[in-house]
């Protein structure tokens, strides 16, 4: 597959607001060992929000315009420091595919990269600080390097899963410098970061939304 079409969007929005959902508990679970206990809760009412959208965004072919209204919807309905978060990953990410109708990779991996330094930038973080950016930035960096590399979206999605669950998985022994998480300082060491988690769960219902 060499572009992704507006039906894969919906389709991953779609299943990521099923799989939080699933995975509700879990998040929450992370959270609530080093954090506030209520990433779960917040990330499958905002992503609840968006499965309530998904027949307006059926009906609007403009993919910019759908990024963004998911964005401002997550920002209006997740709590915490997660909605301004993601929410401003899917605003940056639309704002780079203004009027368009469907994606070629060089198209994806700028609105990505856009998105995660809309995140960086709001929140402050960098690699390394135990927080979502441990795995959006190295998925970031694969994209670009996939560019390349000539490979279909199939691949690549693969590629960055496999990425997004090994950096996930590194934020177990570091020490969380952001959110509340970092009050702990020593004592974050060997807990898994929620909002990591959380980010590997949405990137693995895309590579998912294309194989169906």
């Amino acid at each position: 597959m060499k572009t992704l079409q507006h039906k894969h969007i919906i389709k991953w929005f779609e299943l990521a607001s099923l799989t939080l959902r699933e995975n509700k508990d879990y998040l929450t679970k992370l959270d609530s060992e080093i954090g506030d206990a209520d990433h779960g809760f917040n990330m499958e009412r905002g992503f609840n929000k968006v499965h309530n959208k998904l027949e307006e965004f059926s009906l609007n072919t403009d993919l910019g315009a759908i990024f963004k209204n998911m964005g401002m919807t997550l920002i209006s309905s997740i709590g915490g420091a997660s909605g301004p978060l993601y929410g401003t990953f899917f605003l940056q990410f639309g704002m780079a595919i203004v009027t368009k109708t469907e994606l070629s990779l060089q198209d994806f991996v700028t609105a990505f990269e856009k998105g995660v330094n809309g995140v960086k930038l709001r929140g402050r973080a960098s690699v390394g600080d135990k927080t979502m950016i441990d795995v959006l930035a190295p998925v970031a960096d694969r994209l670009k390097e996939s560019l390349s590399e000539n490979n279909t979206f199939e691949k690549v999605f693969s590629d960055i899963v496999k990425s997004a669950e090994k950096s996930m998985k590194s934020t177990v022994p570091l020490i969380a410098k952001k959110g509340r998480a970092s009050y702990l300082g020593a004592r974050s060491v060997g807990h898994q970061d929620a909002g990591a988690t959380s980010s590997y769960l949405i990137l693995k219902s895309l590579k998912e939304a294309i194989e169906e």
